[in-house]
């Protein structure tokens, strides 16, 4: 029985071993692969791929599948690569699901091997010089975004595409495609973009669904959804020359009546007429579309970006100058690489309007998501203003802290791109949707929030000493990743700010301490003190699930949280105070009181009154470390107890 035990550990222990062997062997294949070929293609941005660095944790424009085990994605937009790709290089990587090449100077024709990876999904190669016709013969049966607008691309257009059931962006406007259209009757297929080609022939049926933009561009292309129709002719029908010979003998013969002359001459007026709008029709268009080629179209949206690029704000990026548009700043162990035109053309939603400027959720094409904030009333220099954004960088390198990515500066335009938290903020996590059957955040979540909350802020007042403040603490500004964990946003932008706004606007806001209530400008009298107050509020709205101030009608404060607070807790009602969604848990009562302590004095009038956040952090350590050793010790109760088998 011990004999087969061992062979069975050493069994898995070798299985164990060979899929670790298999798997570090797949990683350092696709790093051999990407090292060949950053090495055969010249390339104006300096790459850091090296065998000394994690491939997937700090090569530029990399990333990885979760696990670490394979490479994914490559995103290396506008880095200057020069020249052809070449093949068994990037299609040895039999994991790939993102390629972004564009805007690069890349020629040549483009290897058919990549674009028969199993795996790839989006192919994203606009902006470049590839030229031949494409090799889709085997193509990926997952891919779902192609891209080769902005090319030199020649022939047919493949007809293999008909088989992408999951295709849903297809766009290969201003290349050199001829023939006809396939009939590309996708499911999934809601964007197409087929302009400025040489294309000929009537635009099938499945495809007349898409505006007349899609197919602009081509002459020789006909019927719905263009203004120019398609002559059908039948073998029995006459042709144009045979109408015209027939037209001509029946003149020299002087057969014609009255009548008939006087048709002919109408349809032909109608024909003059009809022809001479839509001669006058296209000349309009023209000139409406006028510099429709790449440079002009391309100076267009840095101009007028906010328009053209379906940004929900209509003027974002107005103040970008053209000549600085590719001047992002990107800190050292950024493994994302984009400029400014790929933000300033993404899709984007406003995610909210704050005390230092708008912030916006920006989807870039291939899938990246960043958060893009775009400052305002910046009193600061250029050089302060660099300077400033290094402080943020390296606080930011806390677990519990948004890490700035980037940053861009112009005269008219600041903006601060950050990593996107995807399960939102606090604020929205307490008081999104309430009672409509939302999933609560439990006590145990608002724990661990609090937690690392606290983390972030001690962080930042612990790094820089006594000069390091936030200034701008509450519940919207501590932000939720996937796992649910707490990060401090908005760090370092008060000190930034030109605002002079009277501090009674601040007083509706709720989480300014008394201090800075009293002065008349808010910007000189933060301090960490007066952070911990704030801190002190998004506790109670955590404990309490009500907003900092609660009104009773229209511009009618009733009270703030901490003084409703006082007066219940005065009354010994301290159970009232309490989140009804947290009143369905059992035995964290004691747990509530004390975190309902550590608030009331972080809340405190006197600011000399208020702990540090070092302190509330070990004051919140506590409470986690009792009710883990209480559950230990009931665990053990409850074993001592048991009858002995």
């Amino acid at each position: 029985m011990e004999l087969q035990s061992r062979i069975a550990a050493v069994t898995s222990l070798v299985l164990l071993l060979t899929i670790s062997s298999t798997v570090n062997s797949d990683l350092d294949s696709d790093a051999e692969a990407l090292l060949e070929f950053v090495a055969k293609v010249p390339h104006a941005r300096k790459l850091n791929w090296n065998s000394t660095n994690s491939i997937c944790n700090s090569w530029i424009g990399i990333t990885c599948t979760k696990d670490k085990t394979r490479v994914h994605g490559i995103h290396l937009p506008g880095i200057g690569l020069f020249g052809p790709i070449p093949s068994n290089t990037i299609g040895k990587l039999d994991a790939l699901k993102t390629l972004s090449l564009r805007s690069n100077y890349l020629n040549g024709n483009f290897p058919r091997d990549i674009l028969e990876i199993p795996s790839l999904q989006s192919l994203f190669l606009q902006n470049n010089n590839f030229s031949g016709e494409l090799p889709l013969t085997s193509l990926s049966p997952r891919l779902s975004i192609i891209d080769l607008s902005y090319n030199s691309f020649t022939g047919e257009i493949p007809f293999a595409l008909e088989n992408l059931t999951r295709l849903s962006v297809l766009n290969l406007e201003y290349n050199s495609f001829s023939g006809a259209i396939p009939n590309l009757d996708l499911p999934r297929l809601v964007k197409l973009n087929l302009s400025h080609n040489s294309l000929n022939g009537s635009i099938p049926y499945t495809l007349r669904k898409f505006p007349d933009s899609s197919f602009e561009g081509n002459a020789r292309l006909c019927g719905p959804p263009l203004a120019s129709s398609c002559y059908a002719l039948s073998p029995s029908s006459p042709t144009p020359e045979n109408s015209s010979q027939g037209l001509i003998k029946a003149s020299n013969s002087r057969k014609l009546s009255l009548r008939a002359i006087v048709a002919i001459a109408t349809v032909g007026g109608s024909l003059t007429i009809l022809l001479f709008s839509a001669i006058l029709f296209f000349c309009i268009k023209k000139k409406k579309n006028k510099g429709g080629g790449k440079t002009t179209l391309i100076i267009a949206k840095a101009s007028n970006i906010g328009k053209n690029e379906n940004l929900k704000s209509a003027d974002f990026g107005s103040g970008v100058q053209g000549s600085e548009k590719n001047k992002l700043a990107f800190f050292d162990g950024c493994s994302l690489s984009f400029d400014l035109e790929d933000l300033l053309r993404a899709s984007a939603e406003v995610l909210g309007k704050g005390t230092h400027g708008t912030a916006y959720k920006a989807i870039l094409d291939e899938s990246t998501t960043v958060v893009v904030k775009r400052l305002k009333e910046v009193g600061s220099g250029k050089k302060e203003f660099e300077q400033q954004m290094e402080v943020v960088n390296v606080i930011g390198r806390h677990p519990n802290v948004v890490p700035l990515l980037a940053y861009y500066f112009s005269k008219d335009e600041k903006l601060l791109v950050y990593e996107y938290m995807p399960a939102g903020s606090l604020s929205s996590a307490l008081h999104g949707n309430r009672g409509t059957g939302r999933t609560a955040l439990d006590w145990e979540t608002r724990l661990n929030i609090t937690l690392g909350a606290a983390r972030g802020l001690a962080h930042i007042h612990s790094d820089g000493g006594a000069k390091h403040t936030h200034g701008n603490i509450k519940s919207s500004n501590i932000l939720l990743n996937e796992s649910l964990d707490a990060c401090i946003s908005d760090f370092g932008l008060n000190s930034l700010s030109n605002t002079t706004a009277p501090a009674v606007k601040y007083r509706v806001a709720g989480y300014r301490a008394p201090e800075v209530i009293a002065e008349s400008r808010v910007k000189a009298s933060a301090t960490q003190k007066s952070d911990v107050y704030s801190f002190g509020v998004v506790l109670l709205e955590m404990l309490t699930g009500k907003s900092p101030i609660q009104y009773l009608g229209y511009d009618e404060v009733v009270v703030d949280l901490p003084r409703w607070v006082r007066s219940v807790v005065r009354e010994e009602w301290t159970a009232e105070v309490f989140d009804v969604e947290l009143m369905q848990y059992r035995n964290i009562e004691e747990e509530m009181v004390q975190l309902l302590q550590i608030g009331l004095s972080c809340v405190a009038k006197a600011a000399d009154a208020r702990p540090s956040m070092d302190e509330v952090v070990r004051m919140i350590e506590d409470i986690r470390a009792d009710k883990y050793r209480t559950s230990s010790e009931d665990n053990r109760s409850k074993d001592s107890t048991a009858p002995t088998p």
